[in-house]
């Protein structure tokens, strides 16, 4: 998976990030978004226009975020 969503988008969810997806490949759910890991390109557009810096590469997710990358996965194998 390219990105992953982290905590700093509960509550926020200013959809900046949807908005310059070229793929549409940010899903909403019910606390924050999503990143479909194999719908998106990897233009790193998103993790650029986000304005609280929740999006990282799924390499660099601080460690007190990890656990959004399992939280990522499970999103999407419930769809």
């Amino acid at each position: 998976m390219p990105f992953v969503i982290a905590e700093p988008c509960i509550g926020v969810k200013d959809k900046s990030c949807v908005e310059v997806c070229p793929v549409n490949c940010i899903y909403e759910g019910g606390d924050q978004y999503y990143i479909h890991p194999d719908e998106c390109i990897d233009c790193q557009a998103c993790e650029a226009a986000c304005p609280v810096q929740a999006i990282f590469p799924d390499n660099g997710v601080p460690e007190k975020w990890r656990p959004f990358i399992q939280k990522n996965k499970d999103f999407f194998e419930q769809k």
